[in-house]
């Protein structure tokens, strides 16, 4: 059971990872373009707007899930993004561009709150096992985003910007199926429900407070790389679509790697010690990417960057796996993915306006100093900050932490 959970858990993480970054790696075609997009700002509104959706839907998602079995919910999920990748090439305007991205971002929102909290009950109990199936599932999400990158700019610098939406809607369909046959003998039924009442709702966020930095800063780094890297290879660096996307490729690519050896490493070195080093070189490698005016240095850091960065996803949802109680789980993992939205979107909207005035290197900049403030908070934290409230886990070699 366990093993099936994780294997559709890491199909559709791949899929609604992929489907997240189809569209905006299209978006510097069309501003080159003057097609459709022709501001930055424009960009930061369509990020805006698409995550500020899924942050809405997402509690009514998880009100959802306590109601239907997770594979019908994955089936409707699966079926829209398909949909979605299918009509966003009828934009004829920047205002229905506007709609069918927020139709796309809508049918995103029902992995993250759910299927991930759903692995983490399944290996209640185990640190070892929660390390590595975290690990798994963040790096297939990472792998689909790799395969997304490599396949759109090909595509869009061969065909055109709407090929690659067709063969991901095509790729959807056949994911989906896979994923729902995976778990189609595997209930997701949970005895104890918690409670969905507005103070439970609170308590919960209350729990996992000390984990909300680390989670502003995942949100913010994974859309600012999404939204602005491409146009900052391509349009500034004059890189070619095709040749921006196996970049953008190889950043999710070290991410991936990362990410699947999360759970080896966090038993070597120690989740504290793995999540530091992470956001060390997240800082440093993002000030490089936005401070520097060399293509060569400019690429090799954003490549590093994934490396670094993608590993703080497993370790901070370890850190909430390892925090809350069975029952609360759906709850808290719903409100980490809404703090990534949040921090995303601010981020983003605010990067789009400044990188009109200034450059577009400018959400680098920002990115590096806020993750500059994240490190300086974690650092002198004690080892009950990493996921060590409620069980008895390693944090980190020689620490038997109490309950």
């Amino acid at each position: 059971m366990k093993k099936r959970i994780l294997l559709s858990a890491s199909l559709f993480h791949a899929l609604t990872d992929a489907a997240t970054i189809v569209t905006p790696t299209i978006f510097p075609i069309l501003y080159g373009q003057g097609f459709l997009i022709k501001k930055y700002s424009q960009i930061g509104l369509l990020s805006n707007v698409g995550l500020i959706t899924t942050l809405i839907l997402q509690f009514w998602v998880v009100a959802l899930s306590f109601k239907y079995e997770y594979r019908r919910l994955m089936l409707l999920s699966g079926l829209g993004i398909a949909l979605a990748n299918f009509l966003v090439p009828i934009s004829r305007s920047f205002f229905i561009l506007f709609l069918m991205f927020i139709l796309l971002r809508a049918f995103t929102s029902f992995y993250h709150p759910v299927v991930i909290a759903w692995i983490s009950r399944s290996r209640a109990g185990s640190g070892q096992e929660l390390d590595d199936a975290m690990g798994i599932q963040s790096g297939s999400g990472n792998l689909g985003v790799l395969v997304a990158f490599i396949s759109t700019g090909y595509l869009a610098q061969h065909f055109d910007w709407k090929m690659p939406l067709y063969v991901w809607a095509t790729i959807g369909l056949i994911i989906t199926v896979l994923g729902v046959s995976v778990i189609s003998q595997v209930s997701s039924h949970q005895e104890k429900k918690p409670d969905l009442s507005a103070r439970n709702w609170w308590q919960v966020l209350k729990r996992i407070s000390h984990l909300l930095p680390g989670f502003f800063f995942a949100g913010m780094g994974w859309s600012v790389t999404i939204y602005y890297a491409p146009s900052l290879l391509h349009n500034n660096f004059n890189i070619p679509m095709g040749q921006t996307g196996v970049y953008l490729a190889l950043w999710i690519g070290l991410g991936t790697i990362t990410g699947y050896l999360y759970g080896v490493w966090s038993r070597r070195f120690g989740r504290k010690r793995v999540f530091l080093t992470s956001l060390g070189g997240a800082t440093v490698l993002l000030l490089v990417i936005g401070f520097s005016h060399s293509k060569t240095i400019s690429v090799v850091a954003l490549l590093l960057f994934g490396g670094f960065m993608l590993m703080t996803y497993p370790s901070l949802h370890t850190f909430v796996g390892s925090t809350v109680r069975d029952d609360e789980q759906t709850l808290a993992f719903s409100w980490v993915s809404n703090i990534q939205l949040i921090s995303g979107a601010i981020i983003t909207l605010v990067a789009g306006f400044l990188s009109d005035y200034l450059s577009v290197r400018f959400p680098f900049i920002l990115a590096g100093i806020l993750t500059l403030l994240v490190f300086i908070f974690y650092l002198p934290k004690d080892n009950r900050y990493f996921g060590a409230r409620e069980l008895k886990i390693k944090a980190f070699p020689g620490d038997d932490l109490p309950v």
